[in-house]
């Protein structure tokens, strides 16, 4: 899936995105950012309500290249710079995070299932 069908799959907004054909294989939503960092997958698109300089700093530590702020949740002018600098296109829906999943799943876009020892 393209980032372009992610924005109009949820409707968003682009607060950034210079390259909107870039390809999304998997998604991730959450707003706990260490379960972020356990999530390691290319291509992927995380789905969060923090809307706060970590997130991007965790997306870069893990090579996500796009993000979607849910809730109607908008970024500081600060947050958007900072994902202009590293290369992430940043999106906002107005839709909630379980919506919003929802959503994507129902396009075609997936997650990745994660093993625990109980």
């Amino acid at each position: 899936m393209k980032a372009k069908e992610i924005i109009e799959t949820l409707d968003a907004v682009v607060y950034y995105g210079s390259d909107l054909d870039y390809n999304v294989d998997c998604g991730c939503g959450c707003d706990l950012m260490s379960d972020v960092l356990a999530f390691n997958h290319d291509n992927n698109v995380l789905l969060t309500g923090a809307v706060n300089p970590q997130a991007i700093r965790t997306c870069e530590v893990v090579d996500t290249k796009v993000v979607v702020f849910v809730r109607s949740k908008k970024p500081a002018e600060e947050v958007i710079e900072l994902a202009e600098s590293a290369g992430i296109i940043l999106l906002g829906t107005h839709f909630s995070m379980f919506e919003a999943c929802g959503r994507l799943y129902e396009a075609g876009l997936r997650g990745e299932s994660i093993e625990y020892d109980f």
